[in-house]
């Protein structure tokens, strides 16, 4: 697709009917007109993508890297974890090398802002790629604060290998912190693409521009969305479906979407909040030591130590009491913004 090309407007009538049985040479005609007419879903003769085979491996043997001796297929000894890491990270460097010039090519012709101000691709992928794995060992440090939440924070977890192994939040949560550190050096694409990997395997969609504390746990991981802008404290617990999303996009004098404005929320440390919570928008923080209860709806802030849960059919947001005397409450509506271990 050139830098120009735009996507035609969507046919509202029925897609026609052959009147009679096509053959291969029919399909096969018919194919390439729709190339030349159909515009915007094309890209031919443009940069070289990045393979989403090739990503989704880079992704994997990343997981590899940071969790040694998981994903193996036969134990891995003490005495091969050096030239057992050398292979596997000379294979990483350079699939990430090749993918990160692809993105950085298709950028300079899709973008002509970015190509005036970027180095030759092949030089600044090698460049990059030598920056974003000099950042393994700190992100090793920071996944291990999210297994030690996931352990602490779900009573069903019988031993630290069967989080690793079994928990979807380990891999959604550790590839989004490798993502998000392409995503601050300015990597275009690939960044989404490895990310993608993760939300396929899980159902979980992190946004590689998200900012994330240490100690984040997702629990039972599937339907989360967090968006590009949110920023998240350190120790967080989430539940399934919750969303922390925009309220609304701005857009410009032709209608488009205003990119690059904060639009999706905060939220402090130690929160918890509680499945198919819905919180949006670029100025709504959630403050530190707060709940936010099952299917809250959140278009506001809440201040630092506050629950918010649903009595009948109004939203209430107050002062967090001591857990044992809200546990021991009679009140199932209050009971239920506490107790659901699952």
């Amino acid at each position: 697709m050139t830098p120009r090309a735009k996507l035609r407007t969507v046919r509202t009538t029925p897609l026609r009917k052959a009147t009679h049985a096509m053959t291969f040479d029919d399909t096969l005609h018919a194919l390439l007109r729709s190339y030349e007419l159909e515009g915007g879903i094309n890209h031919l003769d443009g940069a070289n993508l990045p393979s989403e085979a090739s990503v989704n491996r880079l992704a994997a043997d990343l997981m590899h890297l940071l969790f040694p001796g998981y994903f193996e297929t036969k134990t891995l000894k003490r005495e091969d974890v050096r030239e057992h890491t050398r292979e596997r990270l000379a294979s990483v460097h350079k699939r990430l090398r090749v993918n990160i010039e692809k993105s950085l090519r298709f950028a300079r012709v899709s973008d002509p802002a970015f190509a005036a101000n970027s180095a030759a691709p092949a030089l600044r992928a090698g460049e990059l790629a030598d920056a974003v794995l000099s950042r393994l060992p700190e992100l090793r440090r920071v996944v291990q604060t999210d297994v030690q939440a996931a352990y602490a924070g779900d009573p069903a977890a019988r031993h630290v290998e069967e989080i690793i192994l079994a928990y979807p939040c380990v891999l959604v949560i550790s590839l989004q912190r490798f993502a998000h550190e392409l995503y601050r050096l300015g990597v275009p694409l690939l960044p989404r693409m490895i990310t993608e990997y993760a939300h396929e395997r899980t159902g979980t969609d992190i946004h590689p521009g998200a900012r994330i504390g240490e100690y984040f746990f997702i629990d039972h991981c599937t339907g989360v969305v967090i968006g590009e802008t949110a920023t998240i404290g350190h120790h967080v617990k989430i539940y399934q479906g919750v969303t922390l999303g925009a309220k609304s996009f701005e857009v410009d004098v032709n209608g488009n979407p205003v990119k690059g404005v904060k639009r999706h929320p905060n939220v402090g440390d130690h929160v918890t909040i509680y499945a198919h919570a819905t919180i949006l928008g670029g100025d709504t923080h959630i403050g530190s030591h707060s709940i936010v209860g099952a299917n809250v709806w959140l278009l506001e802030s809440i201040p630092d130590n506050s629950i918010a849960y649903y009595k009948n059919e109004n939203l209430v947001v107050r002062s967090r009491k001591k857990q044992e005397a809200a546990v021991e409450c009679r009140k199932q509506d209050e009971l239920q913004a506490w107790n659901w271990s699952i």
